[in-house]
């Protein structure tokens, strides 16, 4: 089989891919704020119920978080689970999974903002609402934005593991070729995807960080 007629059967699997990473950014870290929000709250029930949260989607592997959250409704409370399902499990398991990291990057970040402005703020006459969103909040962005790019790579290769619950991305795609085919190219032309969408994701993040210069 040839390179162009390899690269055309892989495209469908990289569009998967491409919708995985960017549903699961776009859930994720608004959800990771709420997260790191209630870490911070001062409800200690509410704040113990998001460590053992956190704890739980960083200390166990997503794949198997993916496993659980597909296979689960069937063998916890025997919901007959549907081929459509397969992959918005997938976007459950990745969101869940990527706002417990999102959420200790921004509970970092705003743990950095000083205390002073804060006050400063109130004395201004600033809501708490308005000191967050206007004062805090950009900040905060801009000093998690290196941290927040590790995780936004690292989500580049790792929408790879949706193959785990059969839904058809790149890196399945790429194997069922090379299966096929009895070839490697399906996994060198797979590789050179995940390299250029993670460059292409480094560039755009370091845009971004360029932009918030403006609130050294």
């Amino acid at each position: 089989m040839s390179v162009g007629k390899i690269i055309l059967q892989l495209l469908d699997g990289s569009l998967v891919s491409i919708v995985i990473f960017l549903l699961t950014l776009l859930f994720s870290l608004p959800l990771g704020l709420l997260v790191a929000l209630g870490r911070l709250s001062k409800d200690r029930i509410l704040r113990s119920l998001i460590k053992v949260y956190i704890s739980i989607m960083r200390g166990t592997p997503l794949m198997l978080q993916l496993m659980v959250v597909f296979f689960g409704p069937y063998y916890l409370f025997g919901i007959k689970i549907k081929t459509s399902y397969r992959f918005a499990a997938v976007i459950i398991g990745f969101v869940l999974n990527y706002a417990a990291y999102f959420a200790e990057i921004y509970r970092g970040g705003i743990e950095a903002v000083p205390k002073g402005q804060y006050e400063a703020a109130r004395l201004l006459g600033y809501t708490p609402a308005q000191t967050f969103l206007r004062i805090i909040l950009p900040q905060v962005i801009k000093t998690i934005l290196p941290s927040v790019t590790n995780e936004v790579i690292t989500l580049v290769k790792d929408t790879s593991l949706a193959f785990v619950i059969a839904v058809s991305e790149m890196f399945t795609a790429a194997k069922a070729i090379a299966a096929a085919q009895t070839t490697m190219m399906p996994f060198i032309i797979a590789g050179i995807f995940y390299y250029v969408f993670n460059a292409v994701v480094a560039f755009a993040m370091a845009r971004i960080e360029k932009a918030m210069d403006y609130y050294e």
